[in-house]
């Protein structure tokens, strides 16, 4: 159907490409018995896109050419969906990519409402309504859902009200339900559930509202719990030291899990980043690293035993925290295939990690920072070797404000006057999904380029109920504007391939593609196509409505299709 202007319900789309045979390329055999076994990729997808992030890696990367740099720019909308007005209103977010399969798109608002569309001509199969109660007061940044998960014949979603449903993939019915958290208690599950070897898994949201960060696994025929891995470890558990010792709030520590977790079936093991400490902005009250916080981890998909984990920043008093979805890779690094994790989030820097051991790809260097007693801060942080994809110091003070340390990162602050700071508490990188192409081994990461002043609190801080607000001190915003960043880097090398600046902040996950694109969206309603080797932007659809979800690309009946 032809799109018409000004409509303002939630929608979806489909575009199409002219039909091109696509190719497969077969892996190779390995008949030199000398050599190591070869390391085990996944299949990404082709006829759907099976998981929130594309395949079990996390990469968003679909292996499809039939829509390439040629031909792009021919790229036409095939119908739109409305959505009954769901998730329309000012305290709701569109956030979540689709997921495909067996010609249905499944798709969930920021109602934590599910619609099931027929890709052909995206007529509604089902719908399932949560109908949340209006009361729940704990939501930190708007009422939205990131995704679905799919498997065992069922749809899973995560709702803010603590709820993890299953639903019947072919009629929206409900199979089971389970109260995995009580949002009373300061808990909703924003991220999409993850579906493995029958297992559905879920991290909770709730890092300022004085919660214990955990994942939770359960059954997928049955809603039964299996496993709970907790990210702040209850005293006298490997990394309770880390806590001051005899600390009451430890069992509201933050660390929560605001993203959808890789999995590595080789290895059987699962990977996630973990929110900031709490109280946020206030480091007296826990002096110590705080694990997890703010860290990349690794657990068993089987068990939720602990394997691994990685701190991309001690004692975190800035809410630079991890909430975009680690990626897995296989790359030749120095002569050697490894396999490799990249994970990103406010710093403004890439993580790469062996994904066995945790162990740096590249190199990680301890480096000694300012220090601020009234915050006990740490006293060295990571520095990755490689680049940034934004900048971390000012270089003139905002109006109103003195500039200490230049405003660099992991400049610190204390219950004065509020102190600026770059890359600010929003990013860097915050929840937009980052995509990578194993063909290249390129790294897309949307981010933000701006500054927050910020304030701590006195010692005085008394930890409060669970539920209740939990901050510490004051985030405020500079006076100086904040721009987009959308990069690309070398996962091998950690360098900077290209990079564009944008004048609104990039909002919105990245999927790449085998045709040599990246799609991605803005805030004023555009799904953009940008060439994948250099960011030359080829083919720009406007949407008509802020374009923040991130969109799936899949093959049905011999045609592939973009969805946002």
């Amino acid at each position: 159907m032809i799109l018409k202007s000004g409509w303002r319900v939630a929608s979806v789309f489909a575009a199409l490409a002219a039909m091109i045979a696509a190719c497969s390329v077969m892996p190779q055999e390995n008949n030199d018995e000398r050599s190591p076994a070869p390391i085990a990729d996944v299949q990404p997808p082709t006829d759907g896109w099976p998981t929130n992030g594309g395949d079990a890696f996390n990469r968003r990367y679909s292996p499809l050419d039939q829509i390439n740099r040629d031909n792009v720019g021919g790229l036409k909308a095939v119908w739109r969906a409305r959505l009954d007005g769901s998730g329309v209103g000012p305290q709701y977010s569109g956030e979540a990519q689709p997921i495909i399969s067996d010609g249905v798109v499944y798709i969930v608002t920021g109602a934590d409402d599910v619609f099931a569309i027929d890709v052909e001509t995206g007529k509604r199969l089902w719908k399932y309504e949560a109908n949340l109660a209006k009361e729940i007061d704990v939501i930190c940044c708007g009422w939205t859902s990131r995704g679905l998960g799919l498997g065992d014949g069922k749809i899973f979603v995560g709702q803010l009200n603590g709820k993890l449903v299953a639903l019947d993939k072919k009629t929206g019915k409900i199979v089971w339900e389970v109260q995995a958290e009580r949002w009373q208690d300061g808990y909703s599950i924003t991220s999409a559930p993850l579906y493995y070897d029958g297992l559905v898994i879920t991290g909770f949201a709730g890092a300022e509202f004085a919660t214990r960060g955990r994942v939770k696994a359960y059954d997928a025929k049955t809603g039964e719990h299996v496993w709970t891995f907790y990210t702040i470890p209850e005293p006298g558990q490997p990394g309770s030291e880390s806590w001051p010792k005899g600390y009451e709030g430890w069992d509201r520590g933050g660390a929560t899990v605001w993203n959808t977790p890789a999995v590595d079936p080789e290895l059987g093991l699962i990977y996630f980043a973990t929110g900031n400490a709490g109280p946020d902005l206030n480091g007296a009250v826990r002096a110590g690293d705080n694990l997890y916080a703010s860290s990349i981890v690794a657990i068993e998909a089987k068990t939720g035993k602990y394997r691994w984990h990685f701190q991309a920043v001690r004692h975190d008093i800035w809410d630079y925290d991890l909430p975009t979805p680690v990626i897995l890779f296989n790359a030749e690094i120095d002569g050697k295939m490894r396999r490799g994790l990249a994970g990103t989030g406010k710093t403004g820097w890439v993580y790469l990690l062996d994904r066995e051991t945790g162990e740096p790809l590249i190199g990680i260097e301890d480096r000694p920072v300012p220090q601020e007693p009234e915050q006990a801060t740490a006293a060295t942080q990571p520095f990755p070797i490689g680049d940034s994809y934004v900048p971390q110091e000012l270089d003139i003070a905002p109006e109103g404000y003195t500039l200490i340390n230049n405003g660099r990162i992991f400049t610190p602050f204390g219950s004065g006057a509020p102190v600026p700071i770059k890359p600010s508490h929003l990013g860097g990188a915050n929840w937009p999904p980052s995509s990578l192409d194993p063909k290249t081994n390129l790294y897309y990461v949307c981010a933000r380029d701006g500054t927050s002043v910020l304030r701590g609190a006195d010692r005085d801080f008394e930890v409060p109920d669970a539920g209740d607000g939990y901050i510490g001190g004051e985030f405020g915003m500079s006076p100086v504007p904040a721009t987009g960043i959308f990069a690309a880097l070398d996962v091998t090398t950690n360098r900077l391939v290209w990079r564009q600046r944008w004048p609104d902040i990039c909002y919105s996950g990245s999927t790449v593609t085998g045709g040599g694109l990246v799609f991605v969206g803005r805030n004023d309603g555009r799904l953009v196509a940008l060439d994948s080797s250099n960011g030359a932007k080829l083919w720009e659809f406007q949407t008509g409505a802020g374009m923040n979800s991130t969109a799936s690309v899949f093959e049905y009946k011999g045609r592939q299709y973009v969805a946002a």
